[in-house]
């Protein structure tokens, strides 16, 4: 029994984290109860279990109490029938399209008209069933990073270990003693909390130093740093846009949650434009008073695409109707650059590399409004915003999500200030993971598994539904010890779902060797959907397109130091051949 239960917990999320006295409760129905046994319904929800529940069905009577039951409770639950029916293959409107306006309201549950008051419980076990069922239900894998091992990671067994492939901090930066060390001293001296918000106890000489990086990375006059970079998204849209009178927010419509957030927070009036399509956003900036406040609102990296803004061209269309811009630079701070500033100041890498300031002509002085996080490339966890003195003093005065919030503390500031000065300068981490990146796909090109093509460090492998990315996932995890969460709707539209596989510095060759390997016994088990077969359907997401689009990496061969080594490799070819 010990042994079944320890292989469950491998297998399934939920039993990683229920205690015994969970499950005892659970399977134990209080006195008098009408509804079903409440572990029966969780199994209902498993993907594993309910196959396995509805296979039983089909050779085992069901009685007449369980006929009952079932009646009873089918406000709330979800058929097994309907549980296992495949995810419709129908492309979504894009993420941002997916608004209270545009989404057709829901009739009111009839709950049992027998009870006086609201059943609360009902009605959460109906929102989830909903979840269940269009297989957008969100499972939690327990992995634990190693720092002496990155990036290995144990999961709910600490003698279980995986190798991550997902993880956000793409430079390893979280395990490095530049940040490490740094936040040790700081936590000793200054102990674990900031002591407040930013104007009760929480404003230390290390914020402030820390926004004074941060605004000479990004060549602005000042910045603002908050818990996190949603929260900065969201607190600047929210308070600018109601400030500004008769603001309009021009929206690229795969903007992330938390601008979207900040743009329904402000009361705005809101545009949506097609992704990076410049002829729709000029024509929908043509339909507003040139007097009007305006704000454009965009990102450089596209996360879950890895798609690049049109950071010139957005930016050309702002001078010309008047508007202000909102770059978000989150998956892409650290990453790009002489000095990790993003894909802003990647675009004029040889100015910036020369000459680092403000005023010296590149885009990155064009932006009105840049943000970034501290969370991902950088290691530790925060977002800010960085912009002219005076509109950072207005969202400092104005935005509730900063000012009445717990200012970070003193350690994770200090070890995402050195984080920041360290890849102001170094350079290596970055050019090994692009090196990585360009290795990773092409191994998985030569294969024909869908990578949607782009220019950026991410690796996006097509599935094209939400069963199998989750079961492509499971079986990497469980079978090839390897973790990369599967994404699904609502972060991606439906039939687009795919695994986001991110290379890392530490990732070496024997790990992608074992990556593409362990994909390529997956494809072949399950039959899924190489380039050839997308193609043969018209294509989808950029794979097997009829007409693909022409990507080159953002990063050159020359900003990666491989041109001296294509150059020696043709140098050594060509002595070799003339010795022969």
């Amino acid at each position: 029994m010990e042994f079944a239960l320890s292989q469950a917990k491998k297998t399934c999320p939920f039993l990683h984290v229920a205690s015994t006295s969970s499950l005892r409760r659970l399977s134990t129905l209080p006195a008098g109860a009408q509804k079903s046994n409440a572990l029966l319904n969780k199994a209902q929800q498993c993907p594993v279990m309910s196959k396995a529940m509805e296979a039983q069905a089909t050779t085992t009577t069901t009685t007449a109490t369980t006929s009952t039951t079932q009646q009873q409770t089918r406000t709330f639950s979800t058929s097994r029938a309907s549980l296992q029916k495949p995810t419709p293959s129908v492309k979504a409107k894009a993420v941002e399209n997916t608004d209270a306006n545009n989404v057709a309201k829901e009739k009111p549950v009839a709950f049992n008209s027998k009870s006086k008051h609201f059943d609360y419980e009902g009605y959460y076990e109906h929102e989830l069933s909903k979840k269940h069922k269009d297989k957008s239900y969100r499972y939690f894998n327990n992995i634990n990073r190693l720092a002496q091992k990155f990036p290995r990671a144990h999961t709910a067994r600490v003698e279980d270990e995986v190798t991550v492939w997902c993880a956000n901090d793409y430079l390893g930066m979280g395990r490095s003693p530049v940040l490490t060390e740094t936040m040790k001293r700081t936590l000793d001296r200054y102990g674990a909390g900031a002591g407040g918000t930013r104007n009760i106890a929480g404003n230390a000489d290390l914020h402030l130093r820390l926004e004074s990086e941060l605004a000479d990375l990004h060549h602005k006059e000042g910045a603002l740093v908050f818990s996190s970079c949603y929260v900065a998204n969201d607190a600047t849209l929210a308070t600018l846009a109601s400030k500004l009178p008769g603001c309009v927010i021009f929206s690229d419509q795969l903007n992330h949650a938390s601008m979207i957030q900040g743009m329904r927070h402000s009361g705005a009036q809101k545009k949506i434009f097609r992704h990076n399509d410049m002829a729709h956003l000029e024509e929908l900036l043509q339909s507003v008073d040139p007097a009007t406040p305006k704000i454009i609102a965009f990102e450089s990296v596209y996360s879950m695409c890895g798609s690049i803004g049109p950071i010139h061209d957005i930016v050309a269309l702002a001078k010309k109707y008047g508007a202000i811009t909102f770059l978000d630079e989150v998956h892409a701070v650290g990453m790009y650059g002489p000095r990790g500033a993003g894909v802003a100041e990647h675009l004029d890498y040889d100015l910036n590399a020369a000459h680092p300031t403000m005023g010296n002509g590149s885009i990155v002085d064009e932006i009105d409004i840049i943000t970034g996080t501290l969370g991902k490339a950088y290691g530790v966890v925060g977002g800010y915003i960085a912009a002219s003195a005076s509109l950072v003093d207005m969202i400092r005065s104005y935005a509730p999500g900063f000012i009445f919030t717990t200012s970070l503390p003193p350690a994770v500031v200090s070890g995402a200030m050195q984080s920041v000065k360290y890849l102001k300068v170094s350079n290596s981490e970055r050019q090994m993971q692009q090196i990585n990146t360009r290795v990773v796909k092409s191994r998985l090109a030569e294969l024909g598994i869908p990578v949607v093509p782009n220019p950026s460090h991410i690796v996006p492998v097509l599935l094209g539904d939400a069963a199998s990315a989750k079961l492509a996932s499971d079986e990497l995890l469980s079978e090839h010890g390897i973790y990369v969460q599967s994404i699904n709707y609502p972060t991606v539209p439906v039939g687009e779902e795919r695994l986001r596989i991110t290379p890392t510095p530490g990732h070496n060759s024997e790990m992608i060797d074992h990556l593409v390997h362990s994909l390529e016994t997956i494809w072949n088990r399950y039959g899924f959907r190489r380039v050839n077969d997308w193609a043969a359907e018209g294509g989808r997401a950029g794979v097997g397109m009829a007409q693909p689009a022409q990507v080159q990496p953002l990063w050159t061969n020359g900003q990666l130091g491989l041109d001296k080594v294509i150059e020696s490799k043709a140098v050594k070819q060509q002595s070799s051949s003339t010795v022969a």
